[in-house]
């Protein structure tokens, strides 16, 4: 897809990729092993002034778009999808701020997230609110200039190592999902509270914990936007996000079938390389199909985005699903296509296999992926009645 990109568009893929190669890929099984968090890498991306891609240039950042973001993401995954959902986690926890904050808070927030100094987190499940994000309990009370945040979001990445957290509470629970806001939590502020470091099947590099609220004090001026937006701002966060999300996808996609092709090419069986075997090619021709299908499904919806579209919620939930859905079965062909050799720790499309899942379900799953399309095309086709 080369020939849709600028050279700076390509320069700054090949930067990421870069760090991918070199200072990723050599540490990711043993980031998976011991579940260590990558602060060394992302300082590696700071310095590379990587970390502020879509963050306005008046604020510190490269001033990018999805496209240019979507591009960073992919080479990151390339390397480890653990590593690059930290990265991609902390924009997602700024969204909020980059849509409906305030300038004040843009100023205090985002110059520290484009030099890479903190990083963010976006929190809005519970234990009872995943998919129904609108069932959410937290809850925060206004009391004079503040607002008193009680309430536990559960699986949050970055949790605990972000600096700040984007939070989504009730400031009316009779409304129910209209009374929704949103707030900027400290991760050192009073009352805020962290759960254990989950034990997760994939990703293990990125760290996913509880955040606890209990009796926290925050003051108004850190309400973003106005009260009652909150679930307008989760959905137009997470529209912005999901593109990002098929991007990692595909960049980790692309390194299992890296893996499964050179393996091919050199396994040998009945005197002859496995990649010979038509069956083999088959597998191969299948992957490398749905994979350029898939990359080129997010590109085109991040340059949907980027021409200033204002309602791209179906489009956005496109770019998650395809490709989600095809870097599952890519890494699984990945395996089969290795053997016994694949299922082993000791090459990486094991825990390719295991990293692919979790891109099925964070962000919204696949099946609401679905629900967000076929919601979108019954209104489109109505109106051509």
């Amino acid at each position: 897809m080369d020939y849709l990109l600028t050279e700076e568009q390509r320069l700054l893929r090949d930067l990421a990729r870069q760090i991918s190669q070199e200072r990723i890929k050599p540490v990711r099984a043993r980031l998976d092993e011991e579940e260590i968090f990558p602060w060394e890498i992302i300082q590696d991306l700071a310095q590379a002034d990587l970390c502020g891609t879509i963050i306005p240039e008046a604020y510190g950042g490269l001033g990018l778009g999805a496209l240019e973001n979507c591009l960073v993401l992919e080479a990151l995954a390339e390397g480890c999808v653990g590593v690059a959902t930290t990265y991609a986690a902390s924009f997602l926890g700024a969204y909020p701020l980059l849509l409906y904050g305030s300038e004040e808070q843009k100023q205090r927030y985002l110059p520290p997230l484009a030099k890479g100094e903190a990083l963010a987190a976006f929190a809005l499940t519970e234990s009872q609110a995943g998919s129904d994000a609108g069932a959410i309990q937290t809850v925060a009370r206004k009391d004079g200039d503040y607002y008193v945040l009680n309430g536990t979001k559960q699986w949050i990445t970055n949790a605990g190592e972000a600096e700040f957290n984007t939070v989504i509470a009730l400031t009316d629970p009779a409304k129910g999902a209209r009374g929704a806001s949103a707030f900027v939590v400290h991760k050192d502020d009073p009352g805020v509270s962290f759960g254990k470091k989950e034990k997760k099947m994939g990703i293990r590099a990125s760290v996913t914990r509880e955040i606890i609220f209990t009796d926290c004090r925050l003051p108004k001026e850190r309400l973003i936007g106005k009260e009652g937006l909150g679930f307008i701002i989760t959905m137009k966060t997470l529209d912005h996000a999901r593109p990002g999300a098929g991007s990692l996808a595909v960049g980790l996609a692309q390194s299992a079938l890296d893996e499964a092709a050179r393996f091919a090419k050199e396994r040998h069986q009945f005197g002859v390389p496995i990649f010979s075997f038509q069956a083999v090619q088959h597998m191969l021709a299948d992957m490398a199909t749905r994979l350029e299908a898939a990359r080129a499904l997010v590109y085109a919806v991040a340059k949907f985005i980027d021409s200033g579209a204002k309602d791209f919620s179906k489009e956005a939930a496109m770019a998650k699903l395809f490709p989600t859905d095809m870097a599952m079965s890519v890494t699984v062909d990945a395996v089969q296509v290795m053997g016994g050799h694949g299922y082993m720790r000791e090459y990486p499309v094991e825990k390719m296999m295991r990293d692919a899942k979790i891109l099925q379900i964070y962000e919204g799953t696949n099946q609401i992926m679905r629900n967000i399309i076929g919601l979108a095309l019954s209104k489109e086709y109505a109106k051509k009645k």
